[in-house]
């Protein structure tokens, strides 16, 4: 199964590569676009659960790492506000 890593940028400008199991998440985000926080965290949750699904359909399980990667980001999310902004800058 194909990986991808995302580039990220948040409010604070830190930026963070993040890992998907799956190239389905190029369905959910976009290279260039930023997104305000609570849509970033949905689409977050939709995308790498999507990724882990297909990994599970495929072997059988659910792919950690892809947890693991979600569960940084809602970490760090709540650092933020809901009204400042994630920016995708790249997807690789």
């Amino acid at each position: 199964m194909p990986e991808i890593t995302f580039r990220i940028r948040w409010p604070d400008g830190t930026e963070e590569d993040c890992y998907s199991p799956s190239t389905i998440l190029r369905e959910y985000f976009k290279a260039g676009e930023t997104y305000p926080m609570p849509e970033f965290l949905t689409l977050s949750r939709d995308g790498l659960g999507a990724a882990s699904d297909r990994v599970r359909a495929l072997y059988g399980h659910p792919c950690s790492n892809a947890t693991a990667q979600l569960a940084r980001i809602e970490q760090i999310a709540g650092r933020f506000g809901a009204t400042e902004a994630v920016t995708c800058l790249s997807i690789t």
